[in-house]
This record gives C-alpha cells, sequence and structure tokens, in this order.
C-alpha cells in the first residue's frame, strides 16, 4: 500500500485540537454572554453581541455549511457531469476501477468529467457515504481516449488516494475546518495530503509520474518540452527565503520539489526545506539538458 506522509498524522492531530480550542472559545464567549449581559462601553452603550462576528457563524454553522456544500457539490457532478462508464469515456472508468482495486476499496468511487475550458486539473470530494472524482476534459483527447493514459492513470490513482487514506471524509474536513485561517500550518497539513495522494498515483502507475507532472507545469500542448530531471534537480539548486515562503504557503508541493519527491522514492517528500544535493542528475550533464524528455532532433548551433 502506498506510503502516508509522515507530517500528515502530526499535523493533522495539531489542527484538529486547534479546531477544538476555538469551537471551546466561541462556547465560553456566548456563555459569558449569556450570563453577564453583552459588553457595554463607557458610556454604558452596548458595543455588541459575540453572534454579531462573522467568525463565530461561520463556526456555530460550520457543521451545517460543511454538509450543505458537500451535497451542493456532489448535485453538481450528477446533473451536469458526464458519468465515467464503459459507453462513456471508457478508459478513464477502467483506470478509476483499477486504482480503487489496487487500494483495497471496497467500493468503487463513481467518476465524472467536466468541461475543463482549458485547465488541467482534477478532485475527489463525497457526500454522505458516497465517494467521487471529477477530472477536467482537457486530459483527455477527442474520442474520450485520454490523452497521456500513463499520466491520466496516475492523476486518477491520485485523487482515489485521496478517498482511500480518507482526506474526503465529513469528519476529517470538519475537524481540518480551520486550517484556512492557521498560517503555513494549515497549509502544510494540506501539503502533506498531496504528497501522500501522489504516493498513490505513483503505487497505480508510476510511469505516469512524469507526464502528469510536466502537463501540470506546461500544459498537454507543451508537456513534450518539460524535461523532468531538469527541472527536478532545481529543486535542490533554486535558493531563497522567498522559494521558502511561496512553499509554504501552498497548499500543493511546488512543482519542482514534487518532481524531486517523485523521483528519489527513498524519502518522503520535501515539507518545509528544498532537498540538498548530490543526486543523481543534480548537476547538469557535461552536454547539456537535452530540449524535451523525447528523442528529436536538436537545431544547429549558432555560427
Amino acid at each position: 500500500m502506498p506510503a502516508r506522509h509522515p507530517w500528515e498524522i502530526p499535523l493533522l492531530v495539531v489542527v484538529i485540537m486547534l479546531t477544538g480550542v476555538a469551537y471551546l472559545l466561541v462556547l465560553l464567549m456566548l456563555l459569558i454572554e449569556a450570563v453577564a449581559g453583552p459588553l457595554v462601553d463607557d458610556q454604558g452603550q452596548e458595543v455588541g453581541s459575540v453572534l454579531t462576528s462573522p467568525y463565530v457563524l461561520l463556526l456555530l454553522f460550520a457543521p451545517i455549511l460543511l454538509w450543505a456544500g458537500r451535497g451542493m457539490n456532489y448535485a453538481t457532478q450528477r446533473i451536469n457531469g458526464v458519468k465515467m462508464s464503459p459507453s462513456q469515456f471508457p478508459e478513464g472508468y477502467r483506470m478509476v476501477q483499477e486504482a480503487a482495486a489496487r487500494f483495497g476499496m471496497r467500493k468503487v468511487p463513481d467518476a465524472y468529467v467536466i468541461l475543463g475550458n482549458g485547465q488541467i486539473n482534477a478532485f475527489a470530494s463525497g457526500h454522505g457515504f458516497r465517494r467521487f472524482v471529477v477530472v477536467y476534459s482537457d486530459l483527455f483527447e477527442i474520442g474520450g481516449a485520454a490523452r497521456d493514459p500513463d499520466a491520466l492513470a496516475f492523476i486518477i490513482g491520485h485523487e482515489v488516494g485521496h478517498i482511500a487514506a480518507g482526506h474526503v471524509s465529513y469528519w476529517r474536513q470538519l475537524g481540518m475546518f480551520v486550517a484556512p485561517w492557521l498560517p503555513i500550518l494549515g497549509s502544510s497539513l494540506i501539503r502533506a495530503q498531496e504528497y501522500t495522494a501522489d504516493n498513490h498515483g505513483f503505487c497505480n502507475r508510476p510511469q505516469g509520474a512524469p507526464g502528469a507532472m510536466a502537463t501540470l507545469a506546461a500544459g498537454k500542448y507543451l508537456n513534450a518540452e518539460v524535461g523532468f530531471d531538469e527541472m527536478a534537480d532545481r529543486a535542490a539548486l533554486e535558493k531563497g527565503g522567498f522559494v521558502w515562503l511561496v512553499n509554504a504557503m501552498a497548499t500543493h508541493p511546488v512543482l519542482t520539489w514534487r518532481m524531486w519527491a517523485l523521483r528519489d522514492r527513498t524519502k518522503p517528500g520535501p515539507m518545509f526545506w528544498r532537498p540538498k544535493p548530490p543526486h543523481p542528475g543534480a548537476i547538469p550533464p557535461p552536454s547539456g539538458y537535452p530540449l524535451t524528455t523525447k528523442t528529436r532532433a536538436l537545431p544547429p548551433e549558432p555560427v
């Protein structure tokens, strides 16, 4: 089974504890107001109630808002998305079935294709006991075939991996409710989950990792121009405080670090500090990198 990133569970425990503290503070504030009454200023005028704070209301109604949001999301896919089946996007349908079987899931999640409008994306979610995967249409060719079968199998394995790892559970997401308001800590938890999902994608189709990352980097038309090793090597070479800050605030690992982690399977993906050379390929070869990951004629050298 794919490995869970070692930072995921410790960060999850901390975020859930902070979410619990936030709920306790809200309840304590409501209790104090119920006993002592609303706050007043020096002139005895009522300042306002705790219930006027949008953050307090958001926390109070978080269980209902989350449940309703998940339900609306699922309903949107059911009435607008194209459901994968043996007759509609059969290649993607088979990949979802194979990924679920590989991860030992009892029930295969539903899978939908939605209009991408040029965007390369996919996501997983759920509502109640239902789980589903959504893939943007730009990952397919005309006729429903995968544009890059290995890359698509990796991406589908990544999304099914989110479900297999429990990332889309209602109770887990409720426990992580304050994560967006926790600088660095909240985004780091989500980043660790993405590394875990990448491990699932790699387990499902390891040869699809370079194509999937190249597509995320340059799009479906120019992905062949991306040198996977060349870009992964830059994870150890790009330095600076802003590089650290961009990664720390990101909900997905930055692409160079992500590529490094998918290439070097001896250790977990880097979370806070860039990987350190030496690493096979970390120094450009004497002849320089090829222009693409595929064999093709190089342009003539300038005179």
